[in-house]
């Protein structure tokens, strides 16, 4: 007996709704694997900071989530405390140059003793 249409292509009897169906299943394993597999690769990326506040413990996936969510915090707010000190900095000097060219005309427009004018740039130079 020859085999029958049914037995050598099941894809081509199955309706759209039936092939998601078989699908869905195989789709989610992957999404999950996924997940699984960025949690592990947070857990490896972050142990030392996992081992300073739960040493010895097996972590969960949703606390290795919540570790790292509250790492990406405090690292985003030490970075913008540092961009603000930087910035901060940078205005003064930045202030401190202008105010000193400033200095420079006023001095060369105006006749100064030029051992008052050596004195203070002098001073404007420590």
């Amino acid at each position: 007996m020859a085999p029958s249409a049914a037995l050598t292509e099941p894809d081509n009897l199955l309706t759209p709704k039936e092939k998601n169906k078989l699908r869905k299943p195989v789709v989610e394993k992957m999404r999950r694997d996924r997940i699984n597999s960025s949690i592990e690769q947070l857990k490896l990326l972050l142990e030392k900071e996992f081992q300073r506040h739960q040493p010895n413990s097996k972590l969960e996936k949703a606390d290795i989530l919540e570790m790292t969510v509250s790492y990406l915090k405090q690292q985003s707010q030490l970075q913008i405390k540092t961009y603000f000190h930087k910035s901060s900095q940078f205005d003064f000097r930045e202030g401190y140059s202008r105010c000193l060219q400033e200095a420079f005309h006023f001095l060369s427009l105006h006749k100064v003793r030029t051992e008052t004018q050596s004195k203070l740039l002098s001073h404007f130079q420590k």
